[in-house]
């Protein structure tokens, strides 16, 4: 008895020095600057060559394996239907109608801004598109009038966020290919923190320009004109209702509805907006074929670091050691969110979410949490990460529009990502926010 429990020690702790010598490799590569994909490839091609070079022929087929998943063709297709809706000439549109409706308020474009990237991002899916679009026109304009180049900088970042979370979200459909959830609940889940998440840094928009006198915008409203601007919108406006109605209610599954959301776009861009050219076209084709090839390598790479995680049980030590701490589900959540929120500092959203998901999933499940819930909280605090330096994409994006250093504009973020870090904890502490509409809608 004892030298079958001297063998399990044996064995356990033979198991945590793999673990550190491959998270130690995966270090050590990030820092040197090698991109997160050949990092992974390269951790794991050690942990193969030390400890199981009998597996290595099997390498190529794990790889292959990681990208086989009929749900992964939604990825590329939502990719490119915001790039078309980037190209078609949505942006100034919403603006103009966001201008009309919340211009008037004190600090009238920064809650322009907000407000924008709460309709855009429910459009985009991309955080980073909605950085780039919207703070491309508003950050000029809001430096013009008189706001400090930081604070304009800030908002556009923070607010960008929200295109994570409210649906079509890319980072949503990579949760769900990980975690093999629903893609439709994980949609509904998403609208009311997102939601949240505006509404929160309005309120931060609304007490930063009293106390600063920010000017308000002479937009003057009238029931006629503003019913004018919402039926110019209206079928804009409609897309990510019609994308995730046709999930929800059973018409199509998720990665059909990407491929209707690409046809919905290019009939918006073409017949409606009338401004996508075939140039444009061209260039969304070429961009979303580039970001989906970014990001299916990542996944290729690191479905064979989970692997290897999976044959050393990492998830289930991990989860054996959680129950152990016999935490609440509301202090694991709140746990976990606080070491996503430092991992998303160094680990940009797409890699993290490929190699968390497979970490966190069994012990969230075993301590009886909802995977949709789960799903939602952690991409909304990945999202803080994206602006966060040194790695935040948004960051990066908005430091090329407008020269500043990535430390002023996120300096000028913080309030408005308190916002952020306040729906977070809204969401753990009452989870009905993110999974009362999936129970009515897809019970």
């Amino acid at each position: 008895m004892d030298q079958q429990h001297a063998g399990r020690g044996k064995r356990e702790r033979r198991r945590w020095r793999l673990m550190i010598l491959l998270l130690i490799s995966l270090t050590v590569l990030l820092l040197l600057g090698i991109p997160i994909a050949y990092a992974l490839g390269m951790a794991s091609a050690v942990y193969f060559l030390l400890v199981q070079p009998e597996l290595l022929p099997v390498l190529p087929q794990r790889l292959f394996a990681g990208m086989q998943s009929y749900a992964l063709i939604a990825l590329p297709l939502f990719i490119f239907m915001g790039q078309v809706m980037n190209h078609s000439g949505i942006t100034r549109r919403l603006l103009d109608l966001c201008l009309l409706l919340v211009g008037r308020l004190p600090g009238g474009l920064g809650m322009v801004n907000v407000s924008s990237s709460m309709l855009f991002g429910g459009i985009s899916g991309s955080s980073t598109s909605d950085t780039a679009s919207i703070g491309s026109v508003l950050i000029p304009e809001m430096k013009r009038r008189g706001y400090p180049l930081s604070y304009a900088s800030g908002i556009t970042v923070a607010s960008s966020t929200m295109g994570m979370i409210l649906p079509p979200s890319i980072p949503i459909v990579l949760y769900a290919v990980a975690a093999q959830a629903s893609v439709g609940k994980l949609f509904l889940g998403g609208i009311i923190p997102g939601l949240l998440v505006g509404t929160l840094q309005l309120v931060m928009a609304v007490w930063i320009s009293r106390r600063k006198n920010y000017p308000r915008e002479s937009a003057e409203w009238s029931w006629q004109k503003g019913g004018s601007m919402i039926l110019r919108s209206v079928h804009i406006l409609f897309m990510p209702v019609f994308i995730v109605g046709v999930v929800v209610f059973g018409i199509a599954t998720a990665t059909e509805s990407a491929a209707l959301g690409v046809l919905y776009a290019l009939c918006i861009g073409v017949f409606f907006l009338r401004q996508l050219t075939l140039k444009q076209l061209y260039t969304s084709l070429l961009t979303a074929a580039h970001t989906s090839a970014q990001i299916m390598i990542i996944i290729a790479f690191s479905q064979v670091f989970v692997w290897i995680l999976a044959l050393e049980r990492a998830p289930e030590n991990l989860t054996a050691w959680i129950l152990e701490l016999k935490l609440s589900p509301t202090q694991l959540l709140l746990l976990i969110v606080c070491g996503v929120l430092i991992i998303g500092t160094v680990i940009d959203v797409s890699p993290a979410i490929l190699l968390l998901t497979p970490i966190f999933l069994p012990a969230i499940t075993g301590a009886g949490i909802s995977p949709i819930l789960f799903g939602v909280v952690f991409v909304a605090a990945l999202a803080v990460g994206a602006c966060t330096p040194p790695v935040g994409t948004c960051l990066n994006v908005c430091a090329l529009i407008s020269g500043q250093r990535i430390g002023t504009i996120f300096m000028g973020a913080v309030p408005f990502l308190s916002a952020n870090v306040a729906a977070l904890f809204l969401m753990i502490l009452f989870p009905e926010l993110v999974l009362w509409l999936p129970r009515l809608f897809m019970p």
